[in-house]
């Protein structure tokens, strides 16, 4: 009878190989779910700082809305939604001039944009619209 003398090192390799494959598959895994992670909080971020933008719009229609109702008005207010709320401030520059400054804030992320008017009658006129930076 022949004897067959069996070599344990393959079942190691085996086991190692195995742990290995492993490894590398949960640490694909990881940073797959962490890369999906990121990309939805970006997201989120992005969703809110439009939704900001669109609430500081809307104060600064508020706001030509309130000069429309009353030509001399000077003040403040503002909205809530329920997203967010803005705020808008009109001040007058003189004569038909006026600036409403609105700012729109959705949690934490705040959008502001400053309209310069330089005419009420017999039609509004708005020579500027623009985001302007916070401060």
């Amino acid at each position: 009878m022949r004897s067959k003398k069996h070599n344990n090192n393959d079942g190691y390799i085996l086991l190692i190989s195995v742990l290995v494959v492993g490894a590398i598959g949960v640490a694909i895994s990881t940073s797959l779910l962490l890369l999906g992670l990121g990309s939805s909080r970006t997201s989120h971020a992005y969703q809110q700082s439009n939704q900001a933008k669109a609430l500081a719009n809307a104060c600064a229609e508020e706001g030509l809305e309130q000069i429309r109702n009353s030509t001399p008005f000077t003040g403040s207010g503002n909205l809530s939604f329920s997203t967010g709320l803005c705020t808008y401030t009109v001040t007058s520059q003189g004569g038909q001039n006026r600036t409403i400054t609105a700012s729109g804030t959705v949690s934490t992320v705040t959008r502001k944009i400053s309209v310069i008017i330089n005419s009420i009658n017999p039609t509004i006129t708005a020579v500027s619209w623009q985001e302007v930076p916070q401060g």
